[in-house]
């Protein structure tokens, strides 16, 4: 993977894991407001989509996109197929 879509994605991980650590921390205050917990969610699963289009970026443009002239395309295929759950 390019160093410049590594670089992206640690950026979003990283902001997943402290939406992900406020979250633990607001499940410790009984005050805290449902709605304020759930909002945090879908931020901590808005940086960790964000982070899986970066790697799946990298990963088209440094392996798929050059499977053909190794000859490994139907290898590759599969591969993606099986982490992206469509198999």
């Amino acid at each position: 993977m390019p160093e410049s879509e590594r670089l992206a994605a640690r950026r979003r991980l990283s902001v997943a894991q402290g939406h992900l650590q406020s979250i633990v921390k607001m499940l410790d205050n009984p005050e805290v407001y449902c709605v304020d917990v759930l909002r945090q969610i879908k931020a901590v699963q808005g940086a960790l989509d964000g982070a899986g289009r970066v790697v799946l970026r990298g990963h088209l443009q440094s392996h798929v996109a050059t499977a053909a002239e190794r000859g490994d395309t139907e290898q590759i295929v599969e591969e993606l197929m099986h982490a992206l759950k469509y198999r």
